[in-house]
């Protein structure tokens, strides 16, 4: 259900008492919340958000920059550079250095909000079967043991459910309120999904090559497998509206796949619950690049179109080029924000989605990942990209980041030069 980040989050806080948080880290995290708050109430944050605003609404002022490391952060903020000691102190460490990275250096449209959230405490029953995966690197990328071998094993299968701890979850938010504020508001924010895209589920179930089989040897059992997984999100979806555990993602929140979701679209009244139709909703299908438009259409699509039209805005689209799909993915309701992915044809893209769409441009991190980055090279990419793009209403993303080669300033180069660019 989660994706691996948010499934680590949801394990650091299950599995760590907050009660257990000794003195000298609450002290670093005092201190760091307050240099953060402090950082907060510069007024470049509220140009920053006013900017993302009018972007989202296809008012465009100029191109907005998004760059977030991922999985490269380690580099930026090392293990052994977190001086606390607890569980939970060193996580809450690593998150405000951060945003202080983003703010202090980074030199994006990064946006500090002077908020620390907290998210639900909850465990998760899963699907009822889940791929066993085998690490080569624990940094690296690693290969799985498909669970759904043969298709009679669905019986196995059941939708997730799941159960809050609020305790805990209390608790946690308890603690942050002692140590952050006044200098940071905390904030509950749900943490329930990335992607309702569906598709990552089957690859995890049935193995990627097995997955592209099934379009052939096993249709209608491939049916049946997408027809479970999108009523099950859709029965999550239920659960969460009807339990009030949604929250909004109007804000900072990382819009999809890259971008921030800043709006004046998407509201609820003061203090009230925000349902789905409030919301921004995103899905994604980068397992079936290789699957043409018409089978995407009747084995993928169908199914995550009824989850889409629950949300008040959507985005679609990550690492696959969606040239060949843009006639179907263009009847998503609300659709607002496209990626357009380094494989896709940009010039394609750009004559497609004008400045009806959000071009939600996502650059090759390859550059970024040598000790000496070429940075003429990244510089006639950006010039091309903003000739390609100069009618649409862009952004330009930097992420799915492994390595800066162990040179961090490659990050702050890169938005440096993509802003030069820019003003340019």
């Amino acid at each position: 259900m989660l994706d691996d980040w948010n499934a680590f989050i949801i394990e650091t806080y299950n599995e760590t008492d907050p009660s257990e948080i000794i003195s000298s880290d609450r002290a670093i995290i005092k201190e760091l919340a307050k240099r953060l708050g402090d950082l907060s109430q510069d007024p470049v944050n509220e140009e920053k958000r006013a900017l993302w605003i009018a972007h989202n609404s296809l008012r465009q002022k100029r191109p907005m920059i998004a760059c977030d490391p991922e999985n490269s952060w380690n580099e930026i903020i090392p293990p052994d550079h977190i001086e606390s000691e607890s569980a939970i102190g060193r996580y809450w460490e690593f998150l405000l250095r951060r945003e202080l990275f983003w703010g202090e250096r980074m030199n994006d449209d990064h946006v500090v909000e002077g908020v620390f959230n907290i998210p639900f405490v909850y465990r998760t029953t899963g699907w009822g079967l889940k791929e066993e995966r085998v690490y080569h690197d624990p940094k690296g990328s690693f290969t799985w043991v498909a669970p759904l071998a043969d298709y009679s094993d669905m019986k196995k299968m059941h939708h997730p459910k799941i159960t809050v701890n609020y305790e805990m979850t209390d608790a946690y938010t308890e603690l942050a309120n002692e140590l952050m504020s006044p200098a940071l508001k905390i904030e509950r924010k749900g943490v329930w999904w990335w992607t309702l895209g569906l598709t990552i589920n089957v690859a995890f179930l049935r193995g990627l090559e097995q997955f592209m089989m099934d379009f052939y040897d096993n249709e209608k059992e491939l049916h049946a497998l997408m027809a479970f997984l999108s009523d099950g999100y859709m029965s999550l979806l239920d659960f969460l509206e009807e339990n009030h555990l949604l929250t909004m993602n109007n804000d900072g929140s990382n819009c999809g796949s890259g971008g921030l979701g800043f709006t004046d679209e998407l509201t609820v009244d003061n203090g009230a619950v925000p349902f789905l139709r409030n919301m921004w909703g995103f899905s994604e299908s980068q397992e079936t690049v290789s699957v043409s438009p018409q089978m995407f259409e009747e084995f993928i699509f169908r199914y995550q179109l009824p989850l889409l039209e629950r949300f008040g805005l959507n985005s679609y689209g990550c690492c696959e080029p969606l040239n060949g799909r843009w006639e179907i993915i263009k009847r998503i309701p609300n659709l607002r924000r496209v990626g357009v992915s380094p494989w896709a044809d940009m010039q394609d893209m750009a004559e497609k989605l004008k400045k009806d769409y959000v071009y939600c441009l996502k650059l090759s991190p390859v550059p970024l990942a040598f000790a000496n980055m070429d940075k003429e090279a990244v510089r006639n990419t950006i010039r091309e990209a903003l000739k390609i793009t100069r009618d649409t209403n862009a952004e330009y993303i930097m992420q799915d980041t492994h390595t800066f080669g162990g040179r961090i300033q490659n990050a702050i180069d890169w938005c440096t030069i993509v802003r030069q660019e820019i003003e340019n």
